[in-house]
């Protein structure tokens, strides 16, 4: 005679998971992400501060290119960008030497400013987001070298130099 008692059993336990099963692979994933996640953040915002420093080597050479073609540097970002209308001509308040989004003043998480100095210019980049899109504050005038300060005030011309 045939036990269907077990039969059905093994039926039942060949139609899926339970839920301590399912339990176990939920707190194995969520570990996982309790460590991935704060790493995938870290990384983030190391890029985002590598985009920020290119950002303002991009803005150096803008404003060498810029002095030499008009004789003075650039005040503002809008200068250094792309003219507003579509097709229209370069010239002193649009050059059209950097990217519109940069011209802009945000990129890669970070808000740049240009500001006009005696001695010629400073441009200052600063975390949208403080500790989410970056952790550095960064400076660069004329000289064409990169300041930083680990914190949220703003860096200046006597923060120490990125290396």
């Amino acid at each position: 005679m045939l036990n269907l008692k077990s039969d059905s059993t093994s039926r039942r336990r060949q139609a899926g998971f339970s839920l301590v099963e399912l339990l176990v692979v939920i707190a194995i994933i969520l570990i996982i992400l309790f460590f991935a996640v704060p790493q995938y953040n870290k990384a983030r915002m190391n890029a985002q501060e590598t985009g920020a420093i290119a950002g303002l080597k991009t803005i150096y050479q803008a404003e060498i290119q810029y002095q030499s073609e008009f004789g003075d540097f650039a005040t503002s970002l809008a200068q250094l960008g792309p003219p507003a209308a579509t097709g229209g001509t370069e010239g002193p308040s649009s050059a059209g030497l950097i990217a519109g989004g940069l011209a802009g003043g945000n990129s890669s998480g970070y808000v740049f400013t240009v500001t006009q100095t005696p001695t010629g210019y400073s441009v200052t980049a600063v975390p949208k987001t403080f500790n989410s899109t970056g952790r550095r504050t960064f400076y660069s005038d004329q000289s064409g070298i990169v300041r930083q300060n680990w914190g949220s005030d703003p860096a200046t011309a006597n923060s120490p130099e990125v290396k």
